[in-house]
């Protein structure tokens, strides 16, 4: 990738419903990364936030009548979380808060988050990492992260 983590690189580990934003505090070859903020969403699995049976209604005239599916509310409310740290980080930029971001998430997450960036936040994107970290510890963080941006 070629991405350096610079003194002051914001490093955003995110999946659809945790986020953790970091500060590295050194150079490249050994980062220390610190938990600036610490984002989290209530999302029961969908099963607990649906209907027990699906809707129906009918289709006209006669007793013909067809299924409606219910609402994916988990999947939402993760579409929900994705607006909610573009919208962070958007305000964060706008403030000069941080100058480059890499984003690990999720590979959907990812996606979903890439497609929310205000411009002034996805110019200052210098790597993105397709992984799931956010229930890693912070030393595993920053080993992941500096040999994905730094292959050998």
């Amino acid at each position: 990738m070629g991405a350096r983590l610079t003194q002051g690189t914001w490093v955003l580990i995110a999946d659809g419903e945790k986020g953790l934003v970091l500060e590295n505090q050194t150079d490249h070859e050994n980062p220390y990364l610190t938990v600036l903020s610490k984002e989290e969403q209530e999302n029961p699995p969908n099963r607990e936030q649906a209907e027990n049976r699906r809707g129906r209604f009918n289709d006209g005239s006669g007793i013909h009548r067809s299924a409606v599916d219910d609402t994916d509310w988990h999947q939402l409310a993760k579409e929900r979380f994705a607006d909610d740290l573009a919208e962070m980080l958007y305000k964060k930029a706008h403030k000069g808060a941080f100058k480059d971001i890499v984003i690990v998430a999720a590979p959907g997450v990812l996606g979903e988050l890439r497609d929310k960036l205000h411009k002034e936040v996805a110019s200052r994107v210098i790597a993105e990492v397709p992984k799931t970290l956010t229930n890693h510890g912070l030393d595993d963080i920053e080993t992941i992260v500096r040999d994905e941006l730094n292959p050998e």
